[in-house]
């Protein structure tokens, strides 16, 4: 084949293919008064997500919420005490911290709204914009950081609110919808599937079992609505994995069994309050599961048994292996504390393991554990806000005894009276106290009289004092 005839051959071929890429352009251009696509094809409608989004959207709320920081020229201003001490008028200057997220009305009729707590968390005031572009200031119901849920309440009337499914029957593979107000740009639409179920290991949260999905997720999305295609609520968007700041592709949600349970919780009790079996467990390596004598792939073996615990009064030993939990199988440790923290206190619960191999069966009775964590509205409506955890072994074992604080919520008595997080109880009205236990013993205080609080703070010791308030 001569030159002439390779340059004509060439000239025809990208000729035919510019003819067909002009021909497929030209098929999409929207035309004047014409759309880009048919509605239907032979005779089917296009597939759209419109209808259920028109169900879903009017139920997911965007959250803003402020927080007033105080800015002091010096750090001895910070210090509550410090003030008190030098007459020093309390009028700092402040800055405001905003946070904007989303959130899910569950129950249209209270006004009841799932979010994150880390949306919310120590916010002066939360504000709640609906679809409509209603706006309202929202209530504070209660806050659970182990699980980052939190619930929050307004008045309004004409509310919507989302069905809820069954997320024990949620499949991968299985299409879901995130719903949202990413970057604070209004609400926003991604679609997706699940990716992963039963996900764990991010930090800073106790009870992990998340929906991975790979429907886009970015900052603001947190607390909104994570749907089905028939927009039932199925979890609620948390996290996201990201490497560099942006969107990956990997996205975390709670399942909606874990947070309608917590919900209860909250709007109940202000808080959480958990069975607890008394045993520390952990992962079954393969040294271990041929030292037990165990074949199953499953299981958490039980390495230690609280005394006086559920577990020990149901004949539990160190070296059982737990493989089932009321009634669901128990993969490794954190599903066995995912379980065991959604299970209630004084439930029955059964359960299966194995003793040097053999399998057996008991059932439990489930205490709440007072001795490893206990909210301070427990022991006195001046302590509301406040939850207080034993001292760290590390600390214990160098003789330092008390209880730590290990939360306190902004804008509460205990707040105002200058109690921090980290602070290390010592004394309740001049009685010491070394543990959790001797620290319930001092309660209730009545409420006529002056709570005082002894307590070391980095290595200085300073008196929390309570007013007094009326007997009614």
């Amino acid at each position: 084949m001569n030159r002439t005839q390779t340059a004509a051959n060439n000239f025809s071929t990208r000729f035919a293919v510019g003819a067909i890429a002009i021909l497929l352009a030209s098929t999409f251009i929207v035309q004047p008064g014409r759309a880009a696509l048919p509605a239907a094809v032979d005779g089917e409608p296009l597939p759209s997500l419109a209808p259920v989004l028109e169900r879903v959207t009017p139920a997911v709320v965007n959250v803003f919420s402020s927080t007033r920081v105080q800015v002091r020229t010096s750090p001895f201003f910070n210090d509550p005490f410090f003030r008190r001490f030098f007459d020093i008028p309390n009028m700092p200057r402040e800055r405001v911290q905003r946070s904007l997220g989303s959130g899910v009305i569950v129950d249209a009729e209270a006004g009841l709204i799932l979010t994150n707590n880390h949306v919310i968390d120590d916010a002066d005031e939360i504000a709640i914009t609906l679809e409509d572009g209603r706006e309202f200031q929202a209530e504070f119901i209660g806050a659970d950081r182990e699980t980052d849920l939190a619930v929050i309440r307004i008045e309004a009337d004409d509310l919507e609110e989302l069905p809820l499914f069954d997320s024990e029957q949620l499949k991968v593979g299985d299409f879901v919808v995130a719903v949202g107000n990413p970057f604070g740009l209004g609400q926003t639409v991604t679609s997706g599937i699940v990716s992963a179920l039963g996900r764990a290991g991010l930090r800073g949260l106790e009870y992990q079992n998340f929906i991975q999905t790979d429907a886009s997720i970015n900052p603001g999305n947190s607390g909104g609505a994570l749907v089905n295609l028939r927009g039932e609520l199925v979890g609620i968007n948390t996290a996201i994995f990201t490497p560099s700041g942006g969107n990956v592709g990997i996205g975390f949600a709670i399942p909606v069994s874990t947070a309608t349970y917590i919900m209860e919780q909250l709007v109940e009790h202000g808080e959480v309050r958990r069975g607890n079996l008394g045993v520390e467990v952990q992962d079954l390596s393969e040294e271990l599961r041929a030292a037990l004598k165990v074949d199953q792939r499953g299981g958490a073996v039980i390495t230690a048994v609280a005394p006086e615990g559920a577990a020990a009064e149901a004949g539990l030993q160190a070296g059982d292996v737990i493989l089932e939990l009321d009634r669901r199988p128990v993969r490794d440790s954190q599903q066995l504390r995912n379980i065991e923290g959604l299970l209630a206190v004084g439930r029955e619960v059964a359960i299966e393991y194995l003793r040097k191999g053999k399998p057996r069966r008991t059932e439990v009775i489930l205490a709440e554990d007072l001795d490893s964590r206990i909210s301070g509205q427990r022991l006195d409506d001046r302590l509301d806000g406040v939850v207080l955890v034993p001292v760290p072994d590390r600390y214990a074992q160098r003789g330092i005894r008390g209880a730590v604080v290990e939360e306190v919520r902004r804008n509460t008595p205990a707040w105002e009276a200058g109690l921090r997080e980290n602070d290390l109880v010592v004394a309740v009205n001049r009685e010491a106290v070394r543990n959790l236990g001797d620290l319930r013993e001092q309660f209730p205080v009545r409420k006529s009289r002056e709570l005082a609080l002894e307590i070391r703070r980095r290595g200085r010791g300073y008196i929390v004092i309570f007013e007094q308030q009326s007997s009614s």
